[in-house]
């Protein structure tokens, strides 16, 4: 007998091996709404529907009453040959079983499922997973997994404002590369969060030694590596006040990078430019706004949470600055209606955002104990270089509001 959840269970695999979407499985005979109750177990299944699920799949109504016996390998080749939400549950279902199965097989369906996570903005859910891959990493043994899963859980922790752990593991894994002797794309990939971080923790002397190192790594490239490497560099020269040099750099990368190479990371290029033009003094808000127009017409073809959130976050800072208060609000009030899929710093630039227009609104007094207590929390949190720029930021917003000089942001 057909009982659920098993046979929801049982329906997905089938359909998922073959590469089918609801609405194709479901076809003529079936609303996908349906379909998907039945996937979730939400709906006992009839015989109607059993008979025409079996013709769709070309199989035998009997095929249902199988275990669902995916093995861990299977899930694997699904996922990485097929890209989508529904062969992610399938590998992490196939993984909750599969503790004693090998561990590299478990390496790399955390991995995977971890990247998943975080193209998603599920930030807490990475973590977890990465946490899990760290610890299997020590029990391989292999200081390549051991390095690349200790890079990712610094960039998750970086993500999340966690920059003294960061910190420690982005270091842990530049020195696995450098004493192992690992590949340049180890060795960079460790780079890249190490200049991060150390830059989020005020450590710019750190920060500017190692990008010289990872220049030279990169240096003849212009693949996605190349291109974040570019990105990385033009962060810190942000940070020391370098715009001049930060943006020869970025434009650098803007020309050389191809979105065939890795859309996202070219629209999100463009959305660094855009934020770089925002921060310059004084800004230049008509060469931000054509960055931002770029972004929209690729945003279809590489559409996410994260990115969806990111751009409408630029837009209103990118109001803000020419003056349209109304507009900045309307926008983060927008923002506030999601669930938000950013980083620790774009969520603090939206909070400062919100308290620097609470300012220019007349509620001073409300606007600068915001900022104040937006400013502490950074510094205990060790994101020095980020408390010193919401403590400038008070300042500078406190002269606008009376007048004396034009405003900045985050």
């Amino acid at each position: 007998m057909l009982e659920q959840p098993s046979f929801g269970r049982r329906l997905r695999q089938l359909r998922t091996e073959r590469g089918l979407s609801q609405a194709v499985l479901a076809g003529d005979g079936m609303s996908t709404g349906y379909l998907s109750r039945l996937e979730s177990g939400a709906r006992q299944p009839t015989d109607r529907a059993v008979a025409h699920l079996a013709d769709q799949l070309g199989i035998s109504p009997s095929e249902f009453e199988k275990a669902q016996t995916t093995s861990l390998a299977q899930s694997l080749s699904i996922a990485t040959s097929l890209d989508s939400d529904e062969t992610s549950r399938l590998l992490a279902e196939a993984l909750e079983s599969a503790q004693t199965q090998d561990p590299m097989l478990r390496w790399q369906a955390l991995w995977l499922l971890a990247q998943w996570k975080r193209r998603q903005g599920e930030n807490t859910t990475e973590r977890a997973y990465l946490d899990e891959l760290v610890v299997l990493s020590e029990e391989i043994g292999l200081a390549e997994l051991r390095c690349r899963a200790l890079t990712r859980l610094a960039r998750s922790l970086r993500t999340s404002g966690e920059i003294v752990p960061a910190v420690n593991a982005a270091t842990t894994a530049h020195r696995l590369a450098q004493e192992n002797g690992l590949s340049a794309q180890d060795m960079a990939e460790a780079l890249l969060v190490l200049v991060s971080v150390e830059a989020e923790a005020g450590r710019l002397p750190d920060a500017r030694r190692h990008t010289e190192e990872l220049a030279a790594l990169v240096e003849g490239r212009s693949d996605g590596l190349w291109a974040e490497a570019m990105w990385t560099v033009v962060a810190v020269r942000v940070r020391q006040g370098d715009f001049t040099r930060a943006q020869e750099l970025l434009e650098q990368a803007l020309d050389r990078f191809d979105s065939r190479e890795n859309l996202t990371l070219w629209l999100r290029l463009r959305l660094t430019a855009a934020d770089l033009h925002l921060q310059k003094f004084p800004p230049e808000p008509d060469a931000a706004q054509q960055y931002i127009e770029a972004v929209e017409a690729g945003l279809p073809f590489a559409r996410t949470s994260a990115m969806e959130h990111e751009l409408t976050a630029l837009k209103a800072h990118l109001a803000f600055h020419e003056n349209r208060f109304e507009d900045a609000r309307a926008l983060l009030g927008q923002l506030g209606e999601s669930e938000l899929r950013m980083s620790y710093r774009g969520r603090i630039r939206l909070d400062v955002l919100d308290n620097q227009l609470r300012i220019l609104e007349g509620d001073e007094d409300a606007g600068m104990a915001g900022l104040q207590r937006i400013a502490l929390h950074a510094q205990e949190s060790s994101n020095i270089d980020l408390a010193a720029t919401i403590w400038r930021l008070a300042a500078e917003c406190l002269l606008k509001s009376r007048g004396k000089v034009p405003g900045a942001k985050v």
